[in-house]
């Protein structure tokens, strides 16, 4: 019996062995075209994504050499001119915007420490609390604490006195950014006015008013009037944006000040009791 359950089990292996194999070999045809299938279905899907960078690279290149034609129809004295105002303008309002962005301070939890401080620890303490944060803010409380020995009215002055320094601060360089909004539109009319003046020239020269002869001159107006436009506009956008972030400093400024005078009113009032 043993024999017989040996020899059944190794035909049933030999049987199922090569059905196993007669299945892969019947299926391994099959799986080809199906992966031919596939590749060729593929084959456009992968040219088109191949196409898709190759028609954005060549959109750049194509706006590239436009603006490049541009510049140098405009004439390249006047729009370099006017491109330098944009430079400077840009680089004063990033400066603004970096300076604004790292003076803000959360007041209100400045403020909770400077109370629990100056009513645990004094006032030297609270000091400190404020020399250690960064902002406008926290200037202004080092300030006024720093005059608390000479009296409540001192504190106040000297509270609003500083505020009007801290804005000075916030403000700086505006000035400059206003002139360059200002500049920039003006030399893009002053190229206008001289390529108008070109061509009256070439009118005068040729005797004759054509489209071919005054063209030239009328585009060195129009671009570099163009150009002087754009950037006023960039320029003023960044401008406002800036005035937007000193108007939240300056009421954070006023708020907590006043916060920070009922805070010393109320440890002067527990100091002398």
């Amino acid at each position: 019996m043993k024999k017989v359950f040996a020899t059944l089990t190794v035909l049933a292996m030999l049987t199922f062995g090569s059905a196993a194999v007669m299945a892969q070999e019947a299926a391994a045809p099959a799986e080809e075209a199906a992966v031919e299938t596939v590749d060729e279905a593929a084959a456009p899907a992968v040219e088109e994504v191949a196409e898709a960078p190759a028609q954005e690279d060549g959109a750049l290149v194509a706006l590239h050499k436009t603006l490049k034609t541009k510049f140098i129809e405009g004439g390249a004295g006047f729009m370099a001119l006017t491109l330098v105002t944009l430079v400077f303008g840009l680089a004063l309002c990033i400066e603004r915007i970096i300076y604004l962005s790292l003076s803000k301070t959360n007041t209100e939890a400045l403020l909770e420490k400077v109370e629990k401080t100056l009513n645990e620890e004094g006032v030297e303490a609270a000091k400190k609390v404020c020399a250690e944060t960064r902002g406008p803010v926290a200037s202004i409380f080092w300030q006024g604490l720093d005059r608390y020995d000479e009296g409540i009215e001192v504190v106040e002055k000297t509270v609003a006195s500083y505020g009007g320094v801290q804005l000075g601060l916030l403000e700086k360089n505006l000035s400059w950014i206003s002139l360059f909004i200002s500049i920039a539109p003006s030399l893009g009319f002053l190229g206008t006015i001289i390529g108008m003046i070109a061509a009256f020239d070439k009118i005068q020269q040729v005797g004759d008013i054509s489209a071919t002869v005054v063209a030239g001159g009328i585009k060195v107006a129009l671009l570099t009037t163009l150009l002087g436009l754009i950037i006023a506009i960039v320029l003023q956008l960044f401008y406002n944006y800036i005035l937007s972030l000193i108007e939240g400093l300056v009421n954070e400024m006023e708020d907590s000040s006043i916060k920070l005078l009922d805070i010393i009113v109320k440890y002067d009032a527990a100091q002398k009791k």
